[in-house]
């Protein structure tokens, strides 16, 4: 029997009763030990809670994480196993459609028309079967395209404080993938505020690329275990798309480190020993068992993108480290740019690619942009002196340098189509060779008497002048 389809009669036996229950956790004495991870449930008052195995203690007892509310449960109260661990309800409609964690409607529409069910626990693909990155997937906007470009069917991380942008610059992602790539968009919300994933619904409707997405949320005030889980359960509908439906993917997950927090407050519970700065001893092996699933295979890509909030700015903390070295990609978005007035607020000199080097960008990409950041490296050194004796003091050289850079900052600034909006701006979107000759341009002095002004949220150089 799969899980979510459960008999409400009782007329099978019980596989144990509960004995205690810890907030979340539950023990259950047990007839018979069902093996880790298996999915158990229990009917009370019409409700049916189900629960995850996730340690043995002894020969008769299990603990286990509740992925219900915990009210209404209650000690002597018998534990019923549903045979396997849990699965959710795949169907071709899943696509514009709004899902939590057991892949029931969020939207109020009807259920999914399900052609079967998938393990959220699934094993990666077969080596043999697995295809490694590719070349440069184009998202339109030009400080990524340009200085951290994403990898087709690699791991993208945005890094960030609250605030800085990475949400909006997720949803300019998927917009991307949508109108540019023709491709699908799976997102996992972890613990999510009600009002993001309300706002961040009907942004992409009015952006219309709904219909190419597949959203799953598993929110803020949900049990941690339905947090710790929810990552795998879009994960899950993402490989159901790319090796099913054969389609190419871009796994969204916003945002990653609640997953890791989640799964510091279920190992807290579960009564282990914290390790660094309090996380869980098992942090790097949760982060792997995720990350080792996003890959592409002879059926399909497998793009990801994942915001990753970085708690203090601190880039050092386990958590970050965990999750960076699975990357390809990173994109560190700052405060000190937003408080320039700079969106994205993509720190140009602190994010990079695995892609930059000749072989794979070609001789011209490479060149423009080390240019570009050897002009923005040089501008940042000489800010401090800037700031103390005025630009006059500088030497010709270095004036040029500091005029270009400042205006290829402005020009690396970007409107977006999904917030247009609320900006009032109409967002662009840039075609990279675009980009690269504008940069040229910029490079070689000839757009040295345009005003800063001027280069400022626009799109291409050539609008500007228009």
């Amino acid at each position: 029997m799969m899980p979510l389809e459960f008999a409400h009669n009782t007329g099978e036996t019980p596989i144990g009763t509960i004995t205690e229950v810890h907030g979340p956790v539950v023990v259950i004495a047990c007839h018979q030990l069902p093996p880790l991870r298996q999915a158990l449930y229990a009917n009370l008052d019409h409700e049916t809670y189900l629960f995850e195995v996730h340690q043995h203690l002894d020969e008769r007892h299990v603990r286990a994480i509740t992925l219900h509310r915990t009210a209404g449960l209650r000690r002597g109260a018998p534990v019923y196993d549903t045979g396997a661990p849990l699965h959710v309800p795949v169907a071709p409609d899943c696509l514009g459609r709004l899902l939590n964690f057991f892949g029931e409607p969020l939207d109020e529409g009807a259920p999914l028309n399900k052609q079967g069910f998938r393990n959220v626990h699934s094993r990666p693909a077969p080596l043999w079967d697995a295809l490694g990155t590719g070349g440069i997937l184009e998202t339109g906007i030009k400080v990524i395209d340009l200085l951290c470009p994403f990898v087709s069917g690699g791991k993208t991380g945005l890094f960030g404080g609250a605030g800085v942008g990475k949400t909006v610059l997720i949803m300019e992602f998927m917009h991307a993938i949508a109108t540019l790539h023709k491709g699908v968009s799976v997102f996992a919300g972890v613990g999510e505020r009600i009002r993001e994933g309300h706002e961040l619904w009907h942004e992409m409707q009015k952006a219309g690329v709904m219909q190419q997405t597949l959203m799953v949320f598993g929110q803020m005030d949900e049990s941690p275990g339905v947090r710790f889980r929810v990552g795998l359960s879009a994960l899950t509908y993402a490989e159901y798309l790319r090796d099913t439906l054969r389609k190419d993917v871009l796994f969204v997950m916003d945002n990653i480190f609640r997953f890791v927090q989640a799964g510091s407050e279920i190992s807290s519970l579960l009564g282990r020993m914290p390790a660094t700065v309090g996380y869980q001893p098992t942090l790097t092996t949760e982060v792997a068992e995720m990350q080792d699933r996003i890959l592409s295979t002879r059926q399909g890509a497998m793009t990801s993108v994942q915001a990753v909030y970085v708690p203090a700015d601190d880039m050092t903390d386990p958590a970050v480290s965990a999750i960076l070295s699975h990357l390809d990609t990173t994109v560190i978005l700052t405060r000190t740019q937003a408080g320039k007035g700079i969106y994205p607020a993509v720190d140009p000199l602190q994010s990079g690619s695995k892609l930059m080097d000749r072989h794979t960008l070609g001789d011209l990409h490479y060149t423009i942009a080390e240019g570009v950041r050897e002009h923005l490296a040089r501008y940042q050194e000489l800010e401090d002196i800037i700031t103390m004796l005025g630009i006059e003091e500088l030497s010709p050289k270095d004036r040029r340098i500091v005029m270009r850079a400042r205006k290829l900052q402005r020009y690396l600034t970007q409107p977006f189509k999904v917030i247009a909006s609320h900006t009032g701006l109409k967002g662009v979107s840039v075609p990279l060779r675009q980009t690269l000759n504008d940069c040229e341009t910029f490079l070689l002095g000839q757009f040295d008497d345009i005003p800063e002004a001027d280069c400022y949220m626009r799109g291409t150089m050539a609008e500007s002048a228009s």
